[in-house]
């Protein structure tokens, strides 16, 4: 057998050995390529601190790129081997054609698809982060749940779930909450009455946010507004974050009428007798 004769048949263009010896070594190269961004998505998932969108979502991306890498290979092979130039040329020109028509017909779920994959690239939010978006029914505010190439969606301290197409997601304005101090100023309007002492029931006011678990530091206790009947004291306190702000006003409310009471500082009453806030 004469292997410099088939040595040569191999490095020749045109032959059917060097088709077959080309597709072996594209194919190989794809295959190396395509593994190793499989072992990188891997390893991606592994590690859900790192994860910037679900495991759904990483898992999509990584067989869209190990699809794209295999297409690439074939279209290089197809313009490498010259029996195969015209059927590769031809081949990108149907791709081209049917891409536009897809185009115009998905227009909407292209652009979910491409924003879904920008945001999972930019990464300006993560699983888990708190965010504060426009939405149909106005500002909401929730946690991220799930980010897919889709759809984005928040879960809010009201047990909604909130589904943003990632085209909107992309293109509007979004806060998140979770890159900045989870403090809350707190406010809690007292009414007292005109005849009782602003500086005792300021002091009681402050005592209670003191002794508070939930309050995390006495801000103010200014007085916000004189009327004939009734004297606002406005108590603003740091919280902890959001979600203990409603639970810390209506500890407040509730301990501040019986301290009151207790203490002899007589409150703000309506005209049905009762105390008002």
């Amino acid at each position: 057998m004469d292997f410099q004769l088939i040595w040569q048949k191999l490095l020749t263009p045109g032959t059917l050995y060097y088709a077959l010896l080309l597709a072996v070594v594209v194919g190989f190269v794809a295959w190396l390529v395509g593994r190793t961004l499989a072992l990188a998505f891997e390893r991606l998932v592994e590690r859900p601190g790192h994860l910037p969108a679900d495991r759904t979502a990483i898992k999509f991306l990584a067989q869209l790129t190990r699809l794209a890498v295999y297409l690439f290979a074939f279209v290089t092979y197809a313009h490498l081997v010259p029996q195969l130039q015209k059927m590769g040329t031809a081949w990108l020109a149907s791709v081209g054609a049917a891409s536009i028509v897809l185009g115009l017909a998905a227009q909407n779920t292209l652009g979910n698809l491409i924003a879904g994959i920008s945001l999972l690239l930019y990464r300006p939010f993560n699983l888990g982060d708190r965010l504060q978006v426009a939405a149909p029914s106005g500002l909401e505010t929730g946690v991220v749940e799930s980010l897919n190439l889709g759809y984005t969606i928040l879960l809010t301290s009201d047990n909604r779930r909130v589904v943003i197409p990632n085209s909107l997601m992309a293109s509007q304005t979004s806060i998140n909450i979770s890159l900045t101090d989870e403090r809350k100023l707190n406010s809690v309007p007292i009414r007292i009455s005109p005849d009782a002492d602003v500086d005792q029931a300021r002091a009681i006011l402050v005592a209670l946010v003191k002794e508070h678990p939930k309050a995390l530091e006495y801000h103010s206790c200014p007085v916000t507004k004189l009327g004939k009947r009734y004297v606002t004291l406005t108590l603003k306190m740091w919280c902890q974050n959001p979600q203990t702000a409603d639970d810390l006003k209506n500890d407040l409310l509730e301990a501040a009428k019986k301290r009151f009471e207790k203490q002899g500082v007589p409150m703000f009453r309506g005209k049905s007798g009762k105390n008002a806030p």
